[in-house]
């Protein structure tokens, strides 16, 4: 249902630090009709022209806070509401080629009344100039 809202392209870039480029970072929204704290959000999967990104390089930003993944399994005060744009982004030296991508983002939810968790999948073209 929120699957098409998930991945915000037009937000996909390259990031610099002071020795060149060190990953890339798209937006995402939740794909949610209620905001949830963040030790709600079971997993995040990312994937890149059907590459798989290992969880240990992938941070999550919220309100100016970053997160890895493991730390977001005990975060307790921090929220992502519903339509807020969060930053995804993957630690990989040299980033990625200028040009088209594909990008798959993968969001697992745990929600207080389903008895399952809530998996949403969203597949979009990105593009790095």
């Amino acid at each position: 249902m929120f699957e098409k809202y998930m991945i915000v392209a037009e937000q996909a870039k390259n990031i610099t630090d002071g020795t060149g480029i060190c990953g890339y970072q798209f937006g995402a929204r939740l794909p949610y009709y209620r905001g949830l704290g963040l030790s709600m959000v079971e997993d995040i999967k990312v994937s890149v022209d059907g590459r798989n990104v290992e969880p240990e390089k992938i941070r999550f930003t919220v309100h100016d806070n970053i997160y890895t993944l493991k730390e977001m399994e005990t975060e307790g005060e921090d929220r992502w509401e519903m339509g807020e744009i969060a930053t995804i982004t993957v630690e990989e030296k040299n980033g990625l080629p200028d040009g088209e991508h594909n990008l798959e983002l993968l969001i697992i939810l745990r929600i207080s009344y389903m008895p399952f968790p809530s998996i949403s999948k969203s597949d979009k073209k990105i593009v790095i100039s």
